[in-house]
């Protein structure tokens, strides 16, 4: 095993965001006791929901388990016949419906509760989906700006046609609001990813709205046996984990965070200005990615090489460096995040990026 300076972000497949100290300390002191899971989650619950400003909360096994106990919920409640049955569905509700543009890879975690997506694009095509079977509807909020629904108008549909509507938030922090906004937008259901932006437990995630639906999205997860969330178990070290992280969370000077994110990005750019033939810049993606990260472009008559052979270098280096996941496959150029980054990796991240641009055209920069 290599370990890598992560220029990449909270990817799974790159054991998430790396948790605060004080996460990690708040995980340890519980490992030392036994607890009830039940009356742990239903206390940290209660404090989520407090701090957040809406009806309940429940600690989950990630985002994807997020989506998976929100479709339970709405397929099943809390009538323990039915919860034990799923995801076997037959004489009930099994509709989920949700925008064609906002289908994802994640949206399996619907299909695992035994739920039939059914696609719409349109406000028309919305109304006339819905029937006795529909169960809930979705929304992905980081495909906000690709469907012919936008975010507010799907929650006033959803809320007047009086179905259960979920949002997928995953990775969509900042801005901080989006833990306050969506619940109040109208969204009866919003997931969140622990072990992203909020730097907890990689396998830990936030389920947040209406009482109801969260009591029934418990009463499909773990720790009750027969049940299509077991497989989303949540530890007591997990819940902690993620309690203490949004704590520190919402007590962060994200201004100043951000502040220094542009710091690092200067330092990055400012070591690949000496590289002729390349172009880096400060860049702020589009959700889930909107955060100050470097934007790297160079002219291919110069240097004659490719984003695939620039991310094998940085992996092959020492220290190891990783971009973020898919680089390789850039018809362009390549991004560089910085918000992962630990005290003065910034500095080996440009340097190691300047020598793999100069190394690959045999020593010219």
């Amino acid at each position: 095993m290599r370990p890598f300076i992560n220029a990449a972000g909270a990817y799974s497949i790159f054991g998430g965001a790396l948790m605060r100290e004080e996460v990690l300390e708040g995980m340890q002191e519980v490992s030392r006791r036994s607890v009830s899971i039940v009356e742990l989650q239903e206390a940290v619950g209660r404090k989520i929901a407090a701090m957040l400003g809406c009806e309940a909360a429940l600690v989950t096994a990630g985002c994807a388990s997020s989506v998976l106990l929100a479709a339970a919920a709405c397929l099943a409640g809390t009538d323990p016949e039915r919860v034990r049955r799923l995801p076997e569905i037959i004489g009930l509700k099994n509709e989920v419906i949700m925008q064609r543009a906002h289908r994802f890879e994640y949206d399996h975690a619907i299909r695992n509760a035994g739920a039939r997506i059914v696609e719409i694009e349109t406000v028309e095509e919305l109304k006339a989906a819905v029937s006795e079977r529909t169960a809930m509807l979705f929304f992905l909020n980081s495909a906000d700006s690709k469907g012919k629904i936008r975010r507010e108008e799907f929650a006033r549909l959803a809320n007047g046609l009086k179905i259960p509507v979920l949002i997928d938030a995953a990775a969509d922090l900042p801005p901080v609001e989006n833990l306050r906004v969506l619940t109040r937008m109208g969204y009866d259901l919003v997931g969140f990813s622990g072990g992203k932006s909020l730097r907890g437990p990689q396998c830990s995630g936030l389920l947040l709205g209406r009482r109801d639906l969260i009591a029934a999205a418990f009463a499909n997860d773990s720790p009750k046996s027969d049940s299509v969330g077991r497989v989303s178990k949540v530890g007591k070290e997990e819940i902690i984990g993620l309690y203490r992280a949004l704590q520190l969370f919402l007590a962060a000077d994200h201004e100043a965070e951000w502040k220094e994110w542009e710091r690092r990005v200067a330092v990055i750019v400012g070591e690949l200005a000496a590289v002729s033939g390349v172009r880096a810049s400060l860049v702020v993606g589009e959700v889930p990615h909107n955060r100050p990260q470097v934007r790297v472009e160079w002219d291919r008559e110069k240097i004659g090489v490719s984003p695939k052979e620039i991310v094998v270098a940085l992996r092959a280096g020492e220290p190891r460096i990783e971009l973020p996941y898919g680089s390789e496959d850039s018809s362009s150029g390549l991004d560089v995040a910085v918000w992962m980054l630990r005290a003065d990796e910034d500095a080996i991240v440009g340097r190691s990026l300047a020598e793999a641009f100069r190394g690959t055209v045999g020593g010219r920069g």
